[in-house]
C-alpha cells in the first residue's frame, strides 16, 4: 500500500508547488490555517445572514439607474463570498506580521481563488446568455486557478499529450481548446464591432436608409470574415484548403446548385444576425407557428394544428417575416365589437376592460383598455386591446376567451349587442295592384263558378 509520503515524493517531480502545499497541511501551521478557513466561512455565513436584510433595504431605497441597481443586486447575492474573502485576507495580513509568510500560504491561495471567482462571477453577467455566462466564468476561473497554483505548465503539457495523429495532421486537446477559445473570442469581438458599426451607420444622415443598411451588412460580413481568417491562422490551419473548397462551390454553382447554396448561405446569415431562433413564434404568409429547429437548408415550424412546415432559409431572408417573440414575448391583440345606441359608452368601456382582465392569459401590466372608435350604422363601435406574453400557445383561442368573457359581462349588465339594421324610405304614392289568379271567381259570394 502506498503511504502518504511515497505519494508526495512521486508527485513532487511534476508539481512541486502543490506538494509543498500538501506537506504544509500536516504541519501545525497548516492545521491552524485550516481552522482559520473554517472560522472565516462561519463568520461570513453569519455576517451575510445578519447584514443581508440591512443591505437589501439600503439597495431598495436607492434612487439610481437600472444598471447600477442590477450591479448592487449582484453584489448583494454574493455578500457571503465577499465577507469570506475579507476575513481570509485580514487573517493573511495578521499572520504575515507575526510569523513567516510561508505559514499563511494556504490562506493566501484560498483567498485569491475566492476573490477571482467573485470578480469573474460578477463580470460574466455582461453576457446575456446564462449558459454562455456560466461557461465563460468556469473557464476563466480554471485558468486563474492554474495560474495561482503554478500548475499552468503541467496542464499545457497534459493537454498537448492528449493528441491523435491523422496522417501528417496532429490534433491535440490543447489545439482544440485554443481553437474554441480563439474563435469564440474573435467572433464575439466581430459581433460587438459590427453592432457598433451598424448603430453608427444609422446616425449618419448623409446616407440614404438603404445605403446605411447595406454598409452595415457589408461591415458585418467583412468583420466576421476577418475574425474567421485570423482565428484559423492562429491555430495553424492551412488556408490553402479554402481554395479547394471555393473551387468545389463554384463547380456546384455551375451545375445548377444555386438554390442549395443560397439556402446554405441564408442559413448562415440567419444564425449570425439572430433574427430567428428555436422557440420563436413567427408568421410567414399563412403559416403561424413556433420554430423547433434551424437546419442548414430549412427551418422547421410547427403550427397549432400539429403540422410541421419545412421553410427554406431563402424564403425567410427574402420575404417579410413576423417574429412575435423577437425582442419581447409580449404581444398586443385587438378585439373590435359594437353595442346598441341605448348603451352607456363609459359603462361599456369599464365592463370590457374588466372582462379582458379576468382571462388568465391576459397581462395585468399593461392593463387591458377599451376605446370608442366610431359611431357605426347599427352600433357604437369599440376596440378592446390587451396584452399576452405567450403567443406560442395561440392567439385565436385567447381572443375567443376574451370574447366569451365580454359577452357574459355585457349580458349581465343588460347591454345589448345590436343586429344589423337598414332604414327603407319610400317616396311618392304606391299603387297596390292585386291580380286575380286565373280560374278564380270574383263574385261577392266568393264561390267559384
Amino acid at each position: 500500500m502506498v503511504t502518504w509520503d511515497e505519494f508526495l515524493k512521486a508527485l513532487e517531480a511534476t508539481v512541486p508547488q502543490l506538494v509543498l502545499s500538501l506537506r504544509a497541511l500536516t504541519q501545525p501551521s497548516g492545521i491552524l490555517q485550516l481552522v482559520i478557513l473554517i472560522l472565516a466561512f462561519a463568520l461570513a455565513n453569519y455576517g451575510a445572514r445578519w447584514a443581508g436584510p440591512h443591505v437589501e433595504n439600503w439597495v431598495r431605497a436607492q434612487e439610481t439607474s437600472i444598471r447600477r441597481l442590477r450591479f448592487l443586486a449582484l453584489v448583494l447575492r454574493r455578500l457571503r463570498v465577499i465577507l469570506f474573502v475579507a476575513v481570509v485576507w485580514l487573517a493573511v495580513v495578521i499572520m504575515r506580521e507575526v510569523t513567516w509568510p510561508s505559514r499563511s500560504y494556504l490562506l493566501l491561495v484560498v483567498g485569491n481563488l475566492a476573490a477571482v471567482w467573485l470578480v469573474i462571477s460578477i463580470s460574466s453577467r455582461i453576457i446575456r446568455n446564462p449558459l454562455a455566462a456560466r461557461t465563460v466564468a468556469l473557464g476563466c476561473w480554471i485558468f486563474a486557478a492554474l495560474s495561482i497554483l503554478d500548475l499552468m505548465p503541467q496542464a499545457v503539457l497534459l493537454l498537448d499529450a492528449m493528441a491523435v495523429e491523422v496522417g501528417s495532421l496532429r490534433i491535440s486537446a490543447l489545439l482544440i481548446l485554443k481553437a474554441v477559445v480563439t474563435l469564440t473570442a474573435l467572433l464575439w469581438l466581430a459581433g460587438f464591432l459590427s453592432r457598433a458599426t451598424e448603430r453608427r451607420m444609422e446616425r449618419v444622415k448623409d446616407l440614404s436608409p438603404s445605403m446605411r443598411v447595406l454598409a452595415g451588412k457589408f461591415a458585418r460580413i467583412g468583420l466576421f470574415t476577418i475574425a474567421m481568417v485570423l482565428g484559423l491562422q492562429t491555430i495553424g490551419f492551412d488556408l490553402t484548403t479554402i481554395t479547394v473548397f471555393s473551387g468545389a462551390v463554384g463547380l456546384g454553382l455551375g451545375f445548377g446548385l444555386q438554390k442549395v447554396v443560397s439556402n446554405l448561405v441564408s442559413g448562415v446569415i440567419l444564425l449570425l444576425d439572430k433574427s430567428i431562433k428555436p422557440g420563436d413564434v413567427i408568421s410567414l404568409g399563412e403559416t403561424y407557428g413556433s420554430i423547433t429547429s434551424l437546419g442548414a437548408r430549412y427551418v422547421s415550424v410547427v403550427t397549432r394544428d400539429g403540422r410541421e412546415y419545412l421553410i427554406p432559409n431563402e424564403d425567410l431572408i427574402t420575404n417579410q417575416v413576423i417574429n412575435w417573440t423577437y425582442s419581447d414575448e409580449k404581444v398586443r391583440l385587438d378585439v373590435p365589437f359594437g353595442v346598441s345606441y341605448d348603451s352607456d359608452p363609459k359603462l361599456v368601456r369599464e365592463l370590457a376592460a374588466k372582462a379582458a382582465a379576468a382571462v388568465a392569459r391576459v397581462e395585468d401590466h399593461p392593463a387591458p383598455v377599451c376605446h370608442l372608435t366610431a359611431f357605426g350604422e347599427s352600433s357604437v363601435d369599440f376596440l378592446l386591446r390587451f396584452w399576452i406574453d405567450d403567443p406560442g400557445k395561440g392567439v385565436v383561442n385567447v381572443k375567443g376567451e376574451v370574447l366569451l368573457a365580454l359577452w357574459e359581462a355585457l349580458h349581465e349588465a343588460g347591454v345589448a349587442l345590436p343586429y344589423r339594421q337598414h332604414d327603407i324610405h319610400v317616396r311618392g304614392p304606391v299603387e297596390l295592384v292585386y291580380q286575380v289568379p286565373q280560374g278564380e271567381n270574383t263574385s261577392p259570394s266568393g264561390r267559384s263558378g
